[in-house]
């Protein structure tokens, strides 16, 4: 990995006390692979929002560079520029800003700003360039994207509206990953398109997950999967092989780093991490 390649992680604020330790566990081990940052997500229409701020000051007393996740669907602009001043007081410098999933029950209010592009226009009137404002990419395209094409041109206003880099969804191809980089560069974006990175430990999790977010896994790699039935531990060691090729194949073609989705655990990523001698 070049001195240019970095790696981050992604947490997700813990729901109960057990969770919260397993967490604070999860983040010391996986602070010995010095992530650039780590992101901490953010519950639809905010059910989470205390809990990520909580989560973000948690990672801060860790000595991590802490981004929380910030959703514009179902918030007013007050309330946006509010979470915004807090988390500048906070001394955050980084935020992933993103549409986010209308909760249900809210019907037709979407809020003020409907789109993550909004989002980001929102965060530059308001705060300048204080934030570093990361927003994702969909190599696979979104799930509520009418074409690829129309999906490229979210990711590019998104840009546009002035976005820093970008963090891909999971895929588990990487072909999938170069051709919307090259797609993405032919547009003029030149910020940097990170790979997020879902490492394999729970075949049952990780098909649900890849159906809500339109993530593909490859037939052999769903049948091989299967084949392991409930030996978790056979499905992990397979996963940590298979997930390792794949972050190999992406950061020898040009990746500027990796994201890993970590689910709050440490195990998995931080051997994927050993095999690629990362940290």
């Amino acid at each position: 990995m070049s001195s240019k390649q970095a790696i981050s992680l992604e947490f997700f604020p813990p729901r109960d006390i057990a969770a919260q330790e397993k967490l604070v566990r999860s983040a010391k081990q996986l602070l010995a692979l010095h992530p650039e940052y780590v992101s901490v997500t953010f519950g639809a229409g905010g059910s989470t929002r205390s809990g990520t701020a909580d989560t973000v000051r948690m990672m801060q007393n860790l000595g991590c560079d802490a981004a929380p996740h910030l959703s514009c669907i179902g918030a007013t602009r007050a309330t946006l520029g509010e979470i915004l001043d807090a988390y500048r007081e906070q001394g955050i410098r980084r935020i992933v800003a993103l549409r986010g999933d209308l909760p249900s029950g809210m019907g037709g209010d979407a809020g003020e700003l409907h789109y993550a592009s909004h989002l980001v226009e929102f965060i530059r009137e308001h705060s300048g360039d204080w934030f570093h404002v990361e927003v994702a990419a969909y190599p696979e395209s979104h799930p509520q994207s009418a074409s690829a094409q129309s999906d490229l041109d979210h990711f590019v206003a998104k840009v546009q509206a002035g976005a820093n880099s970008a963090i891909t969804q999971y895929f588990f191809n990487a072909d999938a990953y170069f051709d919307f980089v090259e797609r993405a560069r032919a547009r003029g974006v030149d910020v940097p398109i990170v790979p997020g990175i879902m490492p394999i430990t729970n075949h049952t999790q990780l098909a649900r997950f890849s159906t809500m977010c339109g993530a593909e896994i490859p037939r052999w790699l769903k049948l091989r999967l299967t084949d392991f039935g409930d030996d978790k531990a056979s499905i992990k060691a397979f996963g940590v092989d298979v997930i390792t090729r794949m972050c190999q194949q992406l950061l020898d073609g040009g990746a500027p780093g990796l994201h890993f989705y970590t689910l709050n655990g440490a195990e998995s990523t931080m051997a994927i991490c050993r095999q690629l001698r990362l940290g």
